[in-house]
């Protein structure tokens, strides 16, 4: 048998191998969509086949039991919505029907987990080219995900869901890397994720939300942080998601089947304009809330803040162009009484005055944030500026504030930097090592335990080279060995020009 790591190679290669039907006829940031359900597709007939093929060897030849057993498990697909049924009919000049017509059967038939997920995919759309072509492309594409590499099977793949769920994380991230800035948008770097993971250390039994969580990756990496009291890994948390963009939303729900997460609740709406994880007349409360929100939106809702009927915006309005604070606010008023929040934000939310200002402070007298972390250059997709993880703790029991420059800590990519394994340990042991600290405690260029005092002499601004000294001392010059490098230069130049001299009275010039 394969090692896990070959098979996952192998697995991701296929797939972004099948990609090259859409290339050059579809922009990525939109084949994507057709490659991905057509790999949930494929997921849902592998595992459907194995159950059917289960029953059938344990009760023979009795269908109506063999239903009535097909009924409940986590999916119900009809015959002609499965893979092999779109397998034998590729060749037929309405496949692209066909699928579309499974797509609404797998719907119809788990109308209470996929109501709305296919809803704007069509393989029978004019974008995959007019019908000769689109049936050769959709052929080619069925081909693709024949291949035996792709048998999802869970009797045939070992550990099905945790190497799927790394193959449509793989997906996305290399979807999101040939974006541009619209990569930003739907998927958070690996490495990012799991730093912010490792940061809000998520225990068992939490309540987790990303109320921004794009196709779902920093949603389940989080969860996947989950441990007991022991520190073993858990699976008691319950998973909680907004996301607004309706595309990029039903990447999430799949996201989270394919995962394994089916009870995972992710809705689709504007988390600051309609918030829908509701409890009564309020909003839900969380023990733990991570997001990756849009840097700095412009036109987030501040026109309807003033009179928010959950009264997120109490502490003040953030600025009309600037929606930063927005999220912030909307994510602390969702925290349980001993909740925890890491946001990723742009670094104006840590220094820019007027109303982020005085936003900035009240949160700061209130003693709600925890640490701020300084993050490197061009980690994320669609912007090359410098980001931050900023934690906010509602149930923090000190008066410091632990910042860490992280901003010299990675690995130089020819597109985009990355995070590597030692410097997000790094980090993370800069934390652990920090509630040891006293104020005014710290790691040389690195971390700095800051008592609020300080953070209040320095007009509530968070500005990270402030509290870390980043300076680095320049190499000492030596002035005598510079003067005499000058002299023998200077030196050189004369005899130099001697010589030019000479050549030019010899051409007569």
């Amino acid at each position: 048998m394969k090692d896990n790591k070959v098979l996952q190679n192998e697995i991701n290669k296929t797939l972004w191998a099948a990609c090259d039907t859409f290339r050059g006829v579809v922009d990525s940031s939109e084949y994507k969509n057709y490659i991905l359900v057509f790999l949930f597709v494929k997921y849902l007939s592998d595992v459907w086949k194995d159950d059917l093929a289960k029953l059938r060897e344990k009760y023979g030849n009795d269908e109506k039991l063999i239903q009535r057993k097909l009924e409940r498990e986590r999916f119900y697909l009809p015959e002609k919505s499965t893979f092999d049924f779109i397998y034998a009919n590729r060749n037929k000049d309405d496949i692209g029907q066909i699928i579309d017509h499974a797509l609404e059967l797998i719907e119809s038939q788990n109308l209470e987990k996929l109501e709305g997920v296919f809803r704007n995919i069509s393989y029978n759309s004019d974008k995959l080219g007019q019908t000769k072509d689109r049936n050769s492309r959709l052929k080619n594409l069925i081909d693709d995900f024949a291949n035996p590499v792709l048998d999802f099977r869970p009797s045939v793949l070992p550990k099905a869901e945790d190497i799927l769920g790394k193959a449509y994380m793989y997906l996305l991230e290399m979807f999101a890397s040939g974006a541009g800035k619209k990569g930003g948008e739907f998927f958070t770097p690996m490495e990012v994720s799991q730093l912010l993971a490792k940061v809000v250390a998520p225990k068992a039994g939490s309540r987790i939300c990303d109320p921004t969580c794009g196709s779902g990756s920093l949603l389940t990496t989080v969860a996947d942080e989950v441990r007991d009291e022991k520190g073993n890994p858990s699976i008691d948390y319950s998973l909680y998601g907004q996301e607004s963009n309706g595309d990029t939303w039903a990447l999430g729900k799949m996201n989270m089947y394919i995962h394994g997460m089916d009870s995972a609740r992710i809705e689709w709406g504007d988390t600051i304009n309609n918030p829908l994880l509701r409890e009564g007349e309020g909003l839900m409360k969380f023990d733990v809330v991570v997001a990756n929100p849009p840097f700095s939106l412009d036109k987030w809702g501040y026109d309807k803040a003033e009179v928010d009927p959950f009264k997120r915006f109490m502490r003040g309005l953030p600025p009309k162009s600037k929606g930063d604070y927005a999220f912030i606010l909307h994510m602390i008023e969702t925290l349980t009484h001993k909740g925890k929040a890491g946001i990723i934000v742009p670094h104006g939310v840590l220094f820019r005055g007027s109303a982020e200002g005085k936003l900035r402070k009240d949160l700061i007298d209130d003693n709600l944030l925890e640490m701020v972390i300084g993050l490197p250059t061009n980690l994320f997709f669609g912007t090359g500026i410098p980001a931050a993880i900023v934690v906010f703790n509602k149930a923090k029991t000190h008066d410091n504030v632990l910042f860490i420059d992280a901003s010299k800590a990675f690995e130089e990519g020819k597109k985009q930097n990355k995070l590597r394994e030692e410097d997000i340990q790094k980090i993370v042991d800069s934390i652990a090592a920090a509630k040891t600290w006293k104020a005014g405690d710290g790691i040389d260029k690195f971390a700095y335990l800051a008592p609020l005092s300080e953070i209040k002499e320095n007009d509530y601004n968070l500005n990270i080279p402030r509290y870390v000294d980043t300076f680095e001392e320049e190499e000492q010059v030596d002035i005598k060995e510079v003067q005499q490098t000058i002299n023998r230069l200077e030196t050189e130049l004369v005899e130099v020009r001697k010589e030019m001299a000479g050549y030019l009275k010899e051409l007569g010039l």
